[in-house]
């Protein structure tokens, strides 16, 4: 957003207000809406239901894009990723900006610190003084207090005004009447009133601090930079909760009018949603097997095709193409499911070969089950960092496990794995890095089973403990992923909804034309028909 209004701020302190209201669907996806006209000879109502006025997206022809208009579509699109942010992050806040330490930036910033620093402590330690830069010090003081108060705070702006009064100031300088050290106590004891009770400490050390005039005001302005971080965070937990009641719409408002200035801004979005319908067409089949449709080819629906397309997220392959447009501003977040998911799987893998190679000695053993599933995790944390050799660190899982069997074993007189064994069992937990890997395709599977269910379902929360056979162990890491990605599809359904109709409308009238009258493929309708 590219305008935050002032913290409401009188002689009170700003409290943080971090009320965050359950995201309402008010907004119906259009997807949704028309998943039950699919069929060829349904195209018109399935058009006309997509198109009403307050939610049908709109494309301008192409035109000849000008600075000025990738510069409008910048800043809408920063106003919109900011908005995003602060609607689905609860944590989101701005911290005071740290530049790298080596960075040129850095270096540059130091520089014209110092220099300005050095002068101010040069000027004050002439005989007589000079106040120049002291004057320039004080009055961005003033103006950085008064951006504090909200428009009401009268009282307390007429006595900064009076206090840090410019004129005034000047003409003591010229009779070298300055109190520098009087307007710093009262800088201070200001600051007090106005910040937040989380910088009480550091005002109290700058009422304590016994150092030189020039380094007590480079002090007042660090605190400053805190207070005006402060600030916007306050302002942040204030509009929350009213970007979470008005998010969709906004969002859709300012992706409307990245569209309309940058037409080719769903390119990406457009070839997502095409693969997910390229894939269904090849598992779909071919004809209507028996009923009044018999002999017709079946076409998938928009909301099986948007289903399909959604669970493709979570696999996506971040090195071979950029993200559909629609969901940019939810990269981060999808990554980290992505890893986490990943570890989780392999976690998953692990501990079914270990299983079902050693078998019923170790069965029904749930601290075993848990140690294992620790141990595995550790190691195997940081799997996604750039140097990590996951093979590597599988053979130290193996040899972890081994030791751990051989250990819950003996304790139960039972025989120790011979290296035989123990080897297998090795070999076996390596291979899960081949893609072909019958455990790891297994997993992977019913990994995608699961969240297609919950994609599917009106009613996710529902089925998030229900987890498919083998994955029990994995089940609450699973369950918390399931909701974080489902939270994010229901949003990005909510706001992209009508984008996504028109994109599947056009898509498959150029794939099925109206006349060749295709009915659909009825077999997921109970799926995805919430």
């Amino acid at each position: 957003m590219s305008y935050i209004p002032k913290m409401p701020l009188n002689d009170e302190r700003p409290a943080s207000t971090s009320s965050g209201e359950d995201q309402g669907s008010d907004v119906e996806s259009s997807s949704e809406r028309c998943d039950s006209m699919t069929s060829t000879s349904n195209r018109e109502s399935f058009t006309s239901d997509c198109s009403s006025k307050h939610s049908t997206p709109s494309s301008s022809p192409p035109k000849t894009l000008t600075l000025d208009v990738v510069m409008d579509s910048a800043r809408d699109l920063s106003n919109l990723t900011l908005a995003h942010e602060m609607i689905v992050n609860g944590n989101f806040c701005l911290e005071p900006k740290s530049l790298p330490q080596d960075s040129l930036w850095k270096i540059v910033r130091d520089i014209v610190h110092k220099a300005f620093w050095d002068i101010l402590e040069s000027e004050l330690n002439d005989d007589p003084p000079e106040y120049g830069q002291a004057i320039r010090l004080l009055e961005e003081i003033r103006e950085i207090l008064l951006s504090f108060l909200n428009p009401g705070a009268n009282r307390m702006r007429t006595q900064i005004m009076e206090v840090l009064d410019m004129d005034l100031i000047r003409q003591q300088a010229e009779n070298d009447a300055v109190d520098i050290q009087g307007l710093a106590s009262y800088i201070i004891t200001t600051m007090g009133k106005m910040c937040a009770p989380a910088r009480d400490e550091e005002i109290k050390k700058l009422r304590e601090s016994s150092d030189n005039k020039v380094t007590l005001f480079r002090e007042v302005f660090r605190v400053l930079d805190l207070m005006k971080a402060d600030t916007v965070n306050f302002t942040i937990d204030n509009l929350r909760p009213v970007l979470q009641r008005q998010g969709v719409e906004y969002e859709r408002e300012k992706f409307q009018s990245i569209l309309d200035k940058t037409p080719s801004a769903l390119e990406h979005t457009t070839s997502w949603i095409k693969s997910a319908l390229e894939e269904l067409s090849t598992t779909i089949p071919k004809e209507q097997p028996n009923g009044p449709g018999k002999g017709q080819r079946l076409v998938p629906g928009p909301f099986q095709i948007l289903n399909t397309a959604f669970l493709s997220i979570l696999t996506w392959d971040y090195d071979k193409s950029p993200l559909p447009e629609t969901w940019m501003t939810d990269e981060t977040r999808l990554r980290e499911i992505q890893r986490k998911l990943q570890q989780y799987q392999a976690v998953n893998e692990v501990l079914l070969i270990v299983y079902s190679t050693v078998g019923g000695p170790i069965q029904d053993l749930p601290s075993l089950s848990d140690r294992m599933k620790r141990m595995i995790s550790v190691l195997l944390d940081g799997m996604h960092s750039p140097g990590f050799n996951l093979e590597e660190a599988l053979k130290g899982v193996s040899a972890q496990i081994c030791c751990e069997l051989n250990k819950s074993l003996t304790e139960r007189n039972y025989p120790a794995l011979t290296p035989a064994l123990q080897g297998t069992l090795t070999g076996q937990i390596c291979s899960i890095t081949q893609k072909d890997n019958p455990i790891r395709t297994l997993v992977e599977d019913r990994v995608q089973h699961y969240f297609m269910a919950l994609i599917c379902d009106p009613k996710p929360q529902v089925k998030l403990e229900t987890v498919p056979a083998g994955l029990t162990a994995i089940k609450p890491e699973l369950a918390l992923m399931g909701a974080k990605f489902i939270s994010l599809v229901n949003y990005n359904k909510a706001v992209y909804g009508p984008f996504y109709a028109d994109i599947i409308r056009k898509l498959m009238f150029i794939s099925n034309p109206p006349a060749a009258n295709h009915p659909q493929d009825t077999t997921q309708d109970s799926i995805t028909s919430n």
